[in-house]
C-alpha cells in the first residue's frame, strides 16, 4: 500500500462536520437551531423547562403514568415530578425486561437564587439578596442585563408565577459593580475574589414613596409587587425566585453559524433528547427521555438524577408487563447527554488539544468525566464505547472524542454515574460548550443538530 493509502485506512479523520454535511443537513440544522432557539428563550429554570415538555408531551399524544396502568407497544406515557423534573417513555415492542434505551440531561443551570429574606433598602436603594446556585464565576454577573423568574406560593394557598425582565416592555435588574476610577485595590485581588458572594445584590429601585418614615423605597418595590403579584413580604418565605440573565437566545459569530445564550449547560443536551421522543412511534426498545434537576449541585434532592423518581416512573413501565425492574436496568442502556468543553485557543493551555472536542466537529463522546485521578466519574467500559460508535455510526451521526481539560487542572461530573450505580451500562455525549457557566454561553449549530441526531440514534437501537 501507499503512504496515502495507509493514511486513509490507519488514520483518524478529524474534519470540520460543514465539510461533511448535506444541503438537506445544512436545512434540517437550520431549522432545528430555530426550534431550539425558542425552547432556550422560554425555558430558562428547570420549572419553565417542564412545563413546556409536558404541553408538548401532552400535544404529542402522551398521557399521565398512573400506577397499575397497563401498558401496550407504542404508548406514550410521562411523570411530571413536582414540577421539577420531567420523565417520558415511548413503549417498544420488545419486552421491557429485555432493556430500555435511556437518554438523561439535567435541566437546571447555574443562577442566582433568592435568600428567604431577600429584600432590604441601604441608603434608599432597594435590593435583593441572593445565593448563587451552581458554579459560577461571580464577576461575570456583574453590569449584564438580569431578570427574575420564578414562583410564589402565597398566603393564601394560590400560586402566582413571575416573570419580569424579559418583555421588551419589563424592566430589567442587575449587580452593580465598582467603576474603574476607584478599582485600584479590587483590581489587585484574586479573579475570585474581586467580587464576593455577598455582593451579588439584585439593584431593584431607588424611588421612595411620598411619605414620612424608613424604608421608602423598599416599600415602594413591595407596594408594586403586591400590585401586580398580590403578595406580602412574608410571601418570600415560600417562594422559589431566582435571578437569570434577561434576553432571547441569538445567533453568534457573523457566520451566524453559532447560538448564543444563558443556560446550554444542559438544556442544549435536553432539548437534543426531548424532540425526537415527542415524535417517536413504536421504537423496538423501550425508549425513555429523563430531564433532571440538581446536577448543578451534585443531583441531590427530590428532584435529582438520584432521586427515587426514576425507579417510580420505570417501575410503573416494567410492571405493566410483570417485569422485573433489576432485569430491566441489566439490560438497559443510557446515553447521559451532558455538554463538554468546547477547545478555545484563547485558553489553550487549559486543554489537551489532541483529547478535546471542537466547535463543528459533532456531538462530543466523553469516556469519563471525574476529577484529576478519574474521581467520581462513570468510566465507560470498552464494549459501551463500542456500543456507542457503532450506534453514532451507523445512524450518519458527526460525532468526537471529548475531555474535560487537563488531567490535574479541574474535571466536572454529570449524571452518568448515578445511572451508572444502577447498573445501567452508561456514556456521556453531549454539545461542546464555550464560555460554560457564563452569563452567555456559545455552542454550534452544527454540534446541536447533532447531539439530536445522537439521542434519535440511541432511541432507534
Amino acid at each position: 500500500m501507499t503512504i496515502d493509502e495507509l493514511r486513509d485506512a490507519l488514520l483518524l479523520k478529524k474534519e470540520n462536520g460543514y465539510t461533511r454535511l448535506t444541503a438537506q443537513q445544512r436545512k434540517e440544522m437550520e431549522a432545528y437551531a430555530s426550534r431550539y432557539s425558542a425552547f432556550i428563550s422560554a425555558c430558562k429554570t428547570e420549572r419553565e423547562a417542564v412545563c413546556w415538555a409536558a404541553a408538548a408531551a401532552e400535544a404529542n399524544g402522551f398521557r399521565p403514568v398512573e400506577l397499575g396502568m397497563q401498558l401496550h407497544p407504542g404508548d406514550k406515557v410521562y411523570f411530571n415530578n413536582r414540577g421539577k423534573s420531567i420523565l417520558l417513555a415511548v413503549m417498544g415492542t420488545d419486552p421491557i425486561k429485555d432493556g430500555a434505551n435511556i437518554c438523561a440531561a439535567h435541566i437546571d443551570s447555574p443562577r442566582m437564587d433568592l435568600k428567604p429574606n431577600p429584600l432590604y433598602e441601604d441608603n434608599e436603594l432597594a435590593y435583593f439578596k441572593t445565593h448563587y446556585y451552581g458554579g459560577i464565576k461571580k464577576y461575570q454577573w456583574t453590569c449584564v442585563p438580569l431578570a427574575i423568574h420564578g414562583v410564589i406560593c402565597r398566603r393564601d394557598g394560590t400560586t402566582v408565577t413571575v416573570t419580569i425582565g424579559e418583555d421588551p416592555t419589563d424592566p430589567i435588574v442587575l449587580v452593580s459593580d465598582l467603576l474603574i476610577h476607584l478599582s485600584a485595590d479590587q483590581l489587585q485581588k484574586p479573579l475570585a475574589k474581586g467580587i464576593e458572594a455577598e455582593q451579588l445584590n439584585i439593584l431593584l429601585g431607588s424611588e421612595p414613596l411620598d411619605g414620612e418614615g424608613s424604608d421608602l423605597v423598599k416599600l415602594n418595590i413591595l407596594k408594586l409587587l403586591n400590585e401586580k403579584y398580590g403578595i406580602t413580604e412574608a410571601d418570600f418565605h415560600s417562594a422559589e425566585l431566582c435571578i437569570v440573565p434577561a434576553g432571547p437566545c441569538r445567533e453568534a459569530g457573523l457566520d451566524r453559524s453559532m447560538l448564543g445564550a444563558y443556560g446550554h449547560d444542559d438544556r442544549v443536551c435536553a432539548y437534543a433528547q426531548l424532540e425526537p421522543i415527542l415524535n417517536l412511534e413504536h421504537p423496538r426498545r423501550t425508549a425513555v427521555c429523563v430531564l433532571a434537576d440538581k446536577e448543578e449541585i451534585g443531583s441531590v434532592g427530590i428532584s435529582s438524577m438520584e432521586s427515587q423518581a426514576f425507579e417510580y416512573f420505570m417501575e410503573i413501565l416494567c410492571s405493566s408487563q410483570g417485569a422485573r425492574l433489576t432485569e430491566c436496568f441489566l439490560n438497559s442502556f443510557c446515553l447521559s447527554a451532558d455538554v463538554s468543553i468546547a477547545f478555545d485557543p484563547n485558553f489553550a493551555e487549559t486543554c489537551d488539544p489532541r483529547n478535546s472536542a471542537r466547535l463543528n466537529h459533532g456531538v462530543g463522546v466523553c469516556k469519563y468525566t471525574g476529577n484529576r485521578g478519574k474521581s467520581f466519574a462513570s468510566d465507560a467500559s470498552a464494549e459501551v464505547m463500542y456500543k456507542i460508535r457503532t450506534i453514532l455510526d451507523n445512524a450518519g451521526v458527526l460525532w468526537q472524542m471529548a475531555t474535560l481539560g487537563k488531567v490535574d487542572l479541574g474535571g466536572g461530573g454529570t449524571v452518568a454515574y448515578i445511572m451508572a450505580n444502577r447498573n445501567i451500562p452508561t456514556v456521556d455525549a453531549g454539545v461542546p460548550v464555550l464560555c460554560m457557566h457564563a452569563p452567555l454561553e456559545v455552542v454550534s449549530k452544527l454540534d446541536c443538530y447533532m447531539a439530536m441526531e445522537a439521542c434519535k440514534a440511541v432511541y432507534h437501537s
